[in-house]
């Protein structure tokens, strides 16, 4: 029996990155699994990785800054495999910018993707959740809703109100039944980071390895990045019952970066 058997999972921006890897995992762990991503074509392939190892999963296109999405995502879940258990926040943008040229826009952006659509997932799928006394949410923040950086002011705003709307959750329902945590990653070994490192190998004339040790070495102690895997693994943990006693948690996944 795995961590989530039989238990109806949702997971957003499940078509890449963490949420790809996280999707894959809690199928692995006995999840049924509705694979949503704004892209559609990508949580499809996602979806049927997991329906060809033998998994259960289906695709859902959402678009997590509208609610009425939100909505339909988890009616979706609660049509197909009877209810919501497991909710995992996973879409998200990060666009750097200098605080005062940032435009409306991509604050409306961020705040909307980042903070407002783990808001309406979990509104849309408590109340399922309340029926049966039971569930599980997992917002992914980031070490940016811990610390700031430069040229992340909007990102991190974004990041820190997860993560006080993870506690927050947290303490409205601890008596019902429904559990809510946060994992903030550091340097994560994704496709967005891997833009970064080739960005600052063609810019200092270095290797990708060594751009890619020289990001990780300006942030944090440990010397290698965290794969979505591991971040995958921790999910898995938090939604089972070994973490029953786990709510407004905000784990730190970042290699040392906030020990220091």
């Amino acid at each position: 029996m795995g961590r989530v058997q039989d238990k109806a999972c949702v997971v957003t921006g499940a078509g890449s990155g963490i949420g790809k890897a996280t999707a894959l995992r809690l199928a692995e762990e006995g999840g049924k699994v509705v694979v949503s991503d704004i892209n559609f074509e990508s949580a499809q392939k996602v979806a049927d990785e997991i329906k060809k190892s033998g998994g259960v999963a289906i695709a859902h296109k959402t678009d997590v800054s509208d609610f009425k999405q939100c909505e339909d995502l988890i009616e979706t879940c609660v049509k197909e495999f009877g209810t919501v258990h497991v909710v995992v926040n996973s879409a998200g943008v990060n666009i750097p910018g200098v605080f005062h040229e940032v435009s409306n826009e991509i604050i409306d952006k961020t705040l909307n993707v980042n903070l407002k659509g783990s808001m309406y997932t979990c509104r849309a799928a408590i109340p399922h959740m309340l029926k049966h006394k039971n569930g599980s949410l997992v917002n992914i923040s980031s070490v940016n809703g811990i610390v700031s950086e430069p040229f992340l002011t909007v990102y991190s705003a974004s990041k820190g109100g997860v993560v006080m709307l993870t506690k927050g959750i947290a303490l409205d329902y601890a008596k019902l039944g429904i559990r809510c945590n946060a994992i903030c990653p550091g340097w994560v070994d994704t496709a967005i980071v891997a833009k970064q490192v080739d960005a600052k190998a063609k810019m200092q004339g270095i290797t990708e390895e060594q751009a890619r040790r020289a990001l990780v070495q300006e942030k944090q102690p440990l010397p290698q990045m965290t794969s979505t895997k591991a971040i995958a693994d921790l999910v898995s943990f938090l939604c089972s019952p070994s973490a029953g006693t786990m709510t407004g948690s905000a784990i730190p996944m970042d290699g040392g970066w906030t020990a220091q």
